[in-house]
């Protein structure tokens, strides 16, 4: 069998990465033999998780567009063109069968070097509203994954593939394991768990909302498992300190969101692709709170498409400090209300993502070679 050669490319947020991770582990356990290579941007955090997860990566020095501030552009052009250069330099040299690419900077510029030398080409688009890259990328790529419908809005329909998106591999494993959950975050039996994460940096208005309304959380009982994330754990457990009851458990980072997942009676989460994606599998009841911070308002349309359909509460970004916590106190305690949102999430859930995309590659290698 031949020995197939990958490159991943894009990345900035773990909303990418994590994916790109999951396709790479796909491609592994369907090409054992074949080499991968990851193309990040410099100093995101691909740089860091992607060798953890034992994948080489190179970087370009790439930035997105500024929409506000138009004169911190200046250097764009420059860094643009320094990008395209490595990125040709970086195909050229390794000679991949097929370039996919998730989203993020310097998946641009990779995916229009690759689609130019008529290499087989995938995106995997995570979100509900395809962003300008992607856009642009889908006229020249062969195949498009996307995981909701009605995205021949911004693709050609004959491209697209509906498959969901990646997610990790373990968090369903988890889910048998509550007894292990309920020791590893040290929590009483028999009360309702709210877990709340902003994602591994953290969620600025989800974390004040938390503090204002501290006094509720303290006086409900229940076990909260709060990550603040990186940004913010500090300042929090300096402003909490001396006074965090044994029932409300600070975290700055996560380490076993498998275990959280499974121990969680209803979850409080921004409204990133990959963990809608994540909640739909493993069944839980959320509330979103949309973050107003990324392009087009990805996460609010995809926050929609739940609520749409019964599967999650919305809470709008602008309102979270005066109704997250009133919200999220009554919803907890309402098990038939639960019962529904969990049935209705859980009927969204693509559990064979990661699968049905290695296979669109499959297809195009065979295409090529046929």
């Amino acid at each position: 069998m031949k020995t197939y050669k990958f490159i991943i490319s894009g990345g900035g947020t773990g909303g990418h990465i994590f994916p790109a991770i999951s396709i790479a582990d796909g491609l592994k356990q369907r090409y054992p033999d074949c080499e991968i290579l990851f193309v990040g941007a410099e100093h995101k955090m691909e740089m860091e998780k992607v060798p953890a997860a034992g994948y080489t990566i190179e970087g370009l020095r790439v930035a997105g567009f500024h929409r506000g501030e138009i004169w911190r552009n200046l250097s764009f052009p420059f860094k643009l063109l320094r990008s395209m250069m490595k990125a040709r330099k970086i195909v050229t040299s390794f000679r991949p069968d097929c370039v996919i690419g998730v989203g993020g900077y310097a998946s641009g510029p990779v995916l229009r070097v690759a689609t130019n030398k008529g290499l087989p080409t995938v995106i995997q688009e995570q979100n509900s509203f395809a962003g300008v890259t992607n856009k642009i990328l889908a006229k020249k790529v062969d195949k498009i994954c996307v995981a909701y419908d009605k995205m021949e809005r911004f693709f050609p329909a004959g491209k697209i593939v509906f498959t969901g998106n990646p997610i990790r591999s373990n968090l369903l494993e988890g889910q048998k394991n509550i007894e292990e959950a309920r020791k590893f975050f040290q929590l009483e039996e028999n009360k309702p768990v709210l877990l709340i994460v902003g994602g591994s940096l953290g969620a600025r208005s989800i974390n004040d909302s938390l503090l204002v309304q501290f006094d509720a959380l303290k006086d409900s009982g229940i076990e909260v498992i709060w990550q603040t994330g990186k940004f913010y754990y500090k300042t929090i457990s300096e402003k909490l300190e001396g006074k965090l009851p044994g029932h409300i458990h600070l975290m700055e980072f996560i380490p076993r969101m498998d275990l959280a997942y499974a121990v969680a009676d209803l979850v409080i989460s921004r409204a990133g692709a990959g963990t809608i994606s994540e909640l739909c599998l493993v069944g839980k009841p959320s509330i979103l709170v949309p973050s107003p911070n990324v392009a087009e308002d990805h996460q609010t349309r995809n926050a929609m498409a739940l609520v749409e359909k019964e599967a999650a509460v919305l809470v709008k970004d602008s309102e979270a400090k005066e109704k997250l916590v009133p919200e999220a106190l009554k919803l907890i305690t309402d098990k038939l209300q639960l019962e529904k949102l969990a049935a209705n999430s859980t009927k969204m859930a693509l559990p064979n993502a990661t699968r049905d995309i290695v296979e669109v590659i499959a297809e195009l290698l065979e295409k090529r070679e046929s």
